[in-house]
Order: structure tokens, then C-alpha cells, then sequence
């Protein structure tokens, strides 16, 4: 591992700015300490820059985190008495005589972030916008980077929060996993520039009106990245350059997803989708959800229930049907597995009381280590034998946060480090598993659903649903926002539970209302799927009906036009999955996206594009028959049911009586819609 020491600093610094601070050159890489700690910034992509500080005698060079190793590039430094500055393409930073950096667009020097001192600070203390303070009895440190707040900078991205917001200006958000908080710690601001904390450690970020404070409970150094483009699109393609470009969809997986909690039958599964196509509905998976197997940790199924699984997968797959099977990271301490996990280190471990992570039905349960590569594999191996061997190829990887009770982060102990060094890389780690597992099987089209994903997760075929949400408007509300944020934070393919997980009642009006406004949204989201634990909830585990012919006649009949609605889509979504897999550009994105220099289209948070060329305005109050639409301004829109033209830059009201969502089509767009090419934020 290579290293550059503060010793061989002030030995080969070629500007000595005082006997304890100067900078350096060493490649393409600019070097100076600032007290104590150590700081490199080099060029990392296209118009991309990394910083990384230590307090430590030398850098670790091992810790790239969600970031992926980038061809050697030509960096212009110039360095004099009292500053130094780095220029990468359209991005460029200068370090000021206070050892604070200032990131800039090159070609106009209009700023784009800037390191400030603590909150309050005096100026004659001059305390650096970088921290690292040591914790006692410990390798380890509080890190922390603090920038300047800027009037009118709007946040998009950092994952999937429960906040209900688009624009995170203002928030506190907890850089930590849970059920429902997907934390990918990169955003994306109006002012032009993609930030990524590239720490998985759990902490804060503060995104306040007087400063934006990063902050790692336990790191062994600071390490971020920052981005710049022309256009949004500019900015996602080189957050995939740098994170890694999402696989183009599998064509299966555009299609209509039947789940319920649970299918808990081999019989049960094969009559649900025998039904479908006795119906003549679409149907391109269904799930076999939790608690199918013996014991949680055996990573098969229960022949009980499931008597000959080869033989349903064969017939399902006769009908074009995939299945997909969940996998918990759980082993209950009364598996087959237990014992040899413990044996060979593979669970992860307590640093005080019982090893007790979860429940499983028949009592205690421990996550498996998802950061041991050797762990990873007997995992993979179980279910390759179990579950690949019978043809199944997807897998739903729920839980992945891991769901610890209680979630105290610092009692966990991995191969990689602590919990609260490395707790947010747990489902990344597990979905690499996955997909290195299926790719080595022979698997050339790989997806999984997870729960939980960190910065890169993408480039492992990992889609992302919001967990376990409630099935209220409201609630549904609040996913139109989560799923852009998740968009703007690099994961292109996301979706719900179409009618929300819990406390739907398919006998009552509201829930009948609910689940047809709930799909007439989900066909228009990157993945198409429909699962909840439906009242009466049902023992074990298991709800009420949850097809598409269990919310009455009425909701049927509108829902089984969607389903086909979704069919005629798929030429246009895969187009979409191929620029997403090659451009980084999300299929799905706020209006802003494509209409960047319509100010208006900022302050819509309830409408969003699906692609290029489709506008989508989901209706999200119960009762309502009409919704205000915006119409963003450069183009005209045409209502994609009655063929009526609009001229973009105004707000309509459009009709939306229950079996209608507003849907307006863009230009000259036409169902189905041509093939397109990368976004560029400007198409007309």
C-alpha cells in the first residue's frame, strides 16, 4: 500500500508556507497538512474531485468505499507562496491561506461549495472546516466537514427518508439504515454540483440555513467527492462513472410483479397464478415471501409446503412467470446452518450482552456478517443449491439493513470494523454477495429487490422498494417524494408496495379508493409491484387476499386496464433502462430534471416525469376528482387520454375521476413512445 507520511511531506514540499504547514505536488495529486492532519485532493472521473484527510502519520489507501477506481488523469496544479489550485475539467478548487477549500465551475469561476470554520468560531481562531477528533481508547474518530450555507440551494438525493420532502434544505437527517431509511449519502444541489460523503459510518448530515455539517461517528478518515455538469443528467452520468453504471433492466422485470405477505403454499402460489392467466391478465413475476422455510437461517424451502418446487418453477416459467424468493441475512439459533456459522465466524457478534439480533417464529436470530467475503459465499452456496439449482434467479433480499433490535449501532461487531465504522455498507456488501454469486452461476441479466441499499448499490443490480409503509393517502403522498429523492440519489430502479404493507382493508371504500390511485401510480414507477399484509391480518403470517381481483369489481375493472396500460409501456421502459444503465439518467425524475431553466418546475414536488416524454400527476387525496396540473414551459403537452393540446408554462386543472390519472405527453410523443437517447436536462 503506498503512502505519503508527514514526514516525507515536509521533507519534499516544494513550497514551505512555515515550518508546520505546506503544500505539494505528487502526480496529479495536490498535498498539504493542515496542524497535523494530512489532506489530499486529485482529480477522481470526469469533472470529479476527491478529499481525503487523516490525523494519522500516513493515508489509507485501501478504503475506496463506494467509489471505484478511475484511469490516471492529468491534473493542472499550480501552487504558490500562500494557496494552491487544482483543476479538473469544469471543476476546479483552490486551498486559501487558511487551508480551507473552495470548489468552482472553471469555466466561470461561479462558486460551488466551500469549507467554512465551526458555526461562531471567532475568524481570529480560524478552526478548519475539516475535523477529526480522536475517540478515547480507540483507532478511530469523530470526523466531521462543515460547508457554507447558500441562500436558495436546494437538496436532492440522500436516499429514502419518511420526511415526506423533495427539497431537503432544513433537515437533519440520520446517515444510518432502517426499515423505510434507505441512507445513500449523496446529494445533489441547484447550484450544479454532485456531493457524494463517501464514509460508511453511521452519522448525521445538517443541512441548515447558517451552515451544512457532515458528520461520522467513528471513521478512520475523512474522504468525500464532489461533481460537477452542465445539466442534472450531466451530474448523475458522473456519479455512475464514479459509483458504478446500474445493468440495463431484465426485460422481466418491466412487467407486472404479484406479492402478498405471504404465499405460505407451493398450491397456494400455483392457483394465484393460474388465475391470471385464466383471466388473460399480464403476469411477469410472483413472490414467495418469508418464513417458507424450516427454520430462518436454512435457505431452502419447507418441503411441508412445498413439496416439489422444481416442478412448480418449470410450470410457472412454461407460463412466462418468473419467481422470485425472499432471503432474510437472519439465522435463528435453531437452524441446521447455526452451529457451522458459528464455527467459522460467519455471524456477526456483540460487544456486550447476548448475540441476539432479531426473531425469527421459532425465537432468537443473528445476522450473518455480511462484510466476511468468505460469509458472503456459504450464504450464496445454500441458496445457489437450494433455490438457483430449481431455476429460481431473482431474490428478494429483505431486512438487508440488517433490522437489529434494539439498533445500537456500536454493539455490532463485523469482520470489516465496528457497526458504527461501517454499518451503512451492510447492504451493499450483501447485495455484492448476490450478484457475484449469480454472475459467477452463468447469469447475465441480475436483479435483486432489497430493502436497503448504500452509494453504489446500483452497479450490483439492486433495486430498491420503501419497506414497510402504511396504507394511507398520505402515506402514498410521501412516496411520490421518496421515490424521486431515490432517483436523484443514483438508484434507478425503485418502486412500493402498490397499496402500501400495512393496515389495508380490501372490504372498506377507502382502501378500494386507495390501492387504484396506488396503481394507477406504480405503473408509471421503475418497477411494477403489487404486496401488502392485508386486514384481517391472518395467522402465521399471513394476510388477507392481496390480487387484483380482491379490492371488488369497480377497482378491478380499472386496475386489469392498468395492468395491460403497463404491458403497452414496456418497449418505452426498457429504452429508458438502457439510458439509465449507460447515462445514469433515472427513468424516473422530478420536473426539474429535463426543465431546469423553468424556475417553476422546482416547486412542484407532486408531479414527476417518467422518462422523457411522459408527465404523471397522481391523484393523492382520497375523494378527489380533479388535481391542479403543472405544464413545464419550452414545449407543448398533449392529455394522453383525450389527444387535448396544451402550450407549456401554465398550471391546469385536469379532470381526474377515479379511473383516471392525469398523463400529458410531451411534444409530438405518441403511445407507444420511440426509442430515445441519453438526457441531456434540455430536450424539447
Amino acid at each position: 500500500m503506498q503512502t505519503t507520511t508527514i514526514g516525507a511531506l515536509r521533507g519534499k514540499g516544494k513550497t514551505n508556507v512555515s515550518t508546520e504547514s505546506m503544500f505539494l505536488r505528487e502526480g496529479n495529486r495536490l498535498i498539504f497538512k493542515k496542524n497535523d492532519d494530512l489532506v489530499w485532493i486529485e482529480p477522481w472521473g470526469r469533472d470529479s474531485l476527491r478529499v481525503r484527510c487523516t490525523a494519522e502519520a500516513s493515508m489509507r489507501e485501501d478504503l475506496d468505499w463506494a467509489l471505484l477506481p478511475q484511469p490516471p488523469m492529468e491534473a493542472d496544479i499550480e501552487i504558490s507562496e500562500k494557496s494552491a489550485r487544482l483543476r479538473n475539467g469544469a471543476i476546479e478548487v483552490e486551498v486559501d491561506r487558511h487551508f480551507e477549500l473552495c470548489f468552482r465551475k472553471t469555466k466561470d469561476g461561479a462558486m460551488l461549495l466551500r469549507e467554512v470554520s465551526a458555526h461562531g468560531a471567532s475568524p481570529l481562531l480560524r478552526p478548519s472546516g475539516r475535523c477529526l477528533r480522536p475517540i478515547v481508547n480507540s483507532d478511530l474518530y469523530r470526523v466531521e466537514a462543515r460547508f457554507e450555507a447558500t441562500r436558495g440551494e436546494r437538496f436532492y438525493g440522500l436516499g429514502q427518508h419518511r420526511h415526506g420532502l423533495l427539497d431537503q434544505k432544513g433537515a437533519v437527517l440520520e446517515l444510518a439504515q432502517r426499515n423505510c431509511e434507505v441512507n445513500i449519502p449523496f446529494l445533489v444541489s441547484n447550484r450544479g454540483y454532485g456531493f457524494l460523503w463517501n464514509n460508511p459510518a453511521i452519522g448525521r448530515v445538517e443541512l441548515a440555513a447558517n451552515g451544512t455539517r457532515w458528520t461520522a461517528h467513528a471513521a478512520r478518515q475523512l474522504d468525500y467527492w464532489i461533481t460537477t455538469g452542465a445539466s442534472y443528467a450531466g451530474i448523475m452520468e458522473r456519479y455512475a462513472d464514479a459509483t458504478g453504471h446500474a445493468p440495463v433492466l431484465p426485460h422481466f422485470a418491466s412487467g407486472f410483479w404479484q406479492c402478498k405477505l405471504r404465499y405460505w403454499s407451493q398450491e397456494q402460489l400455483l392457483s394465484v397464478a393460474r388465475e391470471h392467466k385464466r383471466r388473460g391478465l399480464p403476469l411477469s413475476v410472483i413472490v414467495i415471501d418469508f418464513h417458507h422455510w424450516p427454520k430462518m437461517g436454512d435457505f431452502r424451502l419447507d418441503p411441508r409446503f412445498w413439496p416439489d418446487p422444481q416442478a412448480m418453477v418449470k410450470e410457472l416459467k412454461d407460463m412466462g412467470i418468473e419467481v422470485m424468493i425472499s432471503v432474510w441475512p437472519a439465522v435463528e439459533w435453531v437452524s441446521e446452518n447455526f452451529a457451522e456459522m458459528v464455527r467459522l465466524g460467519y455471524l456477526t457478534r456483540a460487544v456486550r450482552g447476548m448475540p441476539v439480533h432479531t426473531f425469527g417464529l421459532s425465537g432468537a436470530a443473528r445476522y450473518y456478517d455480511a462484510t466476511h467475503p468468505e460469509a458472503r459465499r456459504y450464504v450464496w452456496a445454500k441458496c445457489k443449491k437450494n433455490y438457483y439449482d430449481i431455476g429460481i434467479r431473482v431474490f428478494w433480499l429483505d431486512a438487508c439493513e440488517p433490522e437489529t433490535y434494539p439498533a445500537d449501532h456500536d454493539n455490532l461487531r463485523y469482520q470489516l470494523g465496528s457497526g458504527s465504522e461501517v454499518g451503512n455498507l451492510y447492504p451493499f456488501l450483501h447485495e455484492k454477495g448476490f450478484h457475484d454469486g449469480l454472475k459467477e452461476a452463468g447469469e447475465t441479466e441480475i436483479i435483486t429487490l432489497c430493502r436497503s441499499a448504500w452509494a453504489g448499490s446500483q452497479r450490483f443490480g439492486a433495486a430498491v422498494w420503501s419497506g414497510d409503509i402504511e396504507s394511507t393517502f398520505e402515506v402514498l403522498a410521501a412516496q411520490v417524494r421518496a421515490g424521486l429523492n431515490m432517483a436523484m440519489s443514483g438508484i434507478p430502479w425503485w418502486t412500493t408496495d402498490i397499496g402500501g404493507f400495512s393496515g389495508g382493508d380490501p372490504r372498506t371504500p377507502y382502501f378500494q379508493e386507495l390501492i387504484v390511485r396506488w396503481f394507477q401510480y406504480g405503473v408509471f414507477c421503475p418497477l411494477f409491484r403489487l404486496h401488502g399484509a392485508r386486514e384481517p391480518f391472518g395467522e402465521p403470517c399471513t394476510g388477507a387476499d392481496n390480487e387484483v381481483w380482491s379490492f371488488g369489481e369497480k377497482a378491478y375493472g380499472i386496475i386489469a386496464k392498468i395492468l395491460f396500460l403497463r404491458e403497452r409501456l414496456r418497449p418505452y421502459i426498457m429504452e429508458q433502462m438502457k439510458t439509465a444503465s449507460r447515462c445514469g439518467t433515472p427513468p424516473m425524475r422530478p420536473l426539474f430534471f429535463d426543465f431546469a431553466e423553468d424556475s417553476k418546475t422546482y416547486e412542484v414536488e407532486d408531479q414527476f416525469l417518467f422518462g422523457p416524454d411522459i408527465l404523471v400527476a397522481p391523484v393523492l387525496t382520497q375523494g378527489a376528482i380533479s388535481r391542479e396540473v403543472y405544464l413545464p414551459a419550452g414545449t407543448h403537452w398533449r392529455d394522453a387520454w383525450t389527444g387535448q393540446r396544451y402550450d407549456g408554462g401554465q398550471t391546469i386543472t385536469a379532470a381526474a375521476p377515479l379511473e383516471t390519472i392525469p398523463v400529458y405527453l410531451r411534444g409530438d410523443a405518441q403511445w407507444p413512445i420511440a426509442e430515445g437517447s441519453c438526457a441531456t436536462g434540455n430536450r424539447a
